[in-house]
């Protein structure tokens, strides 16, 4: 059985970077999927330890918070940098990742017809670190942080195609960005994720925006 379970919605949501990095790192996971009427319910909800999901069992570990089981997972699996220097720029990626996430989740679920405007025109201005950051890192012929791949890699990515489904073309200006997309969506079994149907029919969020 595998060590690693995920205890979410049928989404992808706030699950599916730690989904691509286990299955670029070649680990298989259960699903336990929550359906809406479960969590409403208030059992499973009630014993969660912030009352949210996901829930991510490794072991007899049990872990609550996103990031900090991307964290988790990078530690555990080599992909936190190669030394503290690195692990703290990967820090600051994974920071950036969550300040843009938390936006665009209160527009999907708070804001989406009467804000999604005016949230795709400052876009630019929330993408442009990202640019930034992979200028500075070899000229953006790799990673965001160092010569190998880290878990801000894949939580980045995740945002990024999700932004491409909101608005399309909005890595249009940023050529690191863009390339940086096409590069790592191309590791074969990421790729082979990012086809399959586990990833391509679970909606990207709960209330079918996007």
């Amino acid at each position: 059985m595998p060590p690693y379970t995920i205890v979410y919605f049928a989404v992808r949501g706030r699950c599916e970077a730690m989904r691509m990095l286990l299955a670029d790192q070649g680990h298989s996971w259960k699903e336990e999927v929550v359906t809406i009427d479960n969590w409403l319910q208030g059992s499973l909800k009630a014993s969660c330890l912030y009352g949210q999901l996901p829930k991510f069992l490794d072991g007899d570990l049990t872990l609550y918070q996103s990031n900090a089981i991307l964290r988790h997972l990078g530690r555990s699996l080599g992909l936190y940098g190669k030394n503290p220097r690195e692990a703290a720029l990967v820090d600051v990626v994974n920071d950036g990742v969550e300040d843009l996430r938390s936006k665009y989740v209160t527009l999907i679920y708070t804001n989406y017809e009467a804000g999604k405007d005016d949230y795709v025109r400052a876009l630019p201005c929330q993408l442009k670190p990202f640019e930034t950051l992979l200028s500075q890192n070899k000229g953006g012929q790799g990673f965001i942080v160092g010569d190998q791949i880290s878990f801000a890699d894949y939580n980045l990515l995740d945002l990024l195609l999700i932004h491409q489904v909101l608005a399309p073309g909005c890595l249009d200006a940023f050529p690191l960005l863009s390339a940086y997309v096409a590069q790592l969506s191309a590791r074969p079994k990421l790729k082979a994720f990012l086809e399959s149907p586990e990833h391509v029919n679970l909606p990207i969020n709960g209330n079918g925006k996007q």
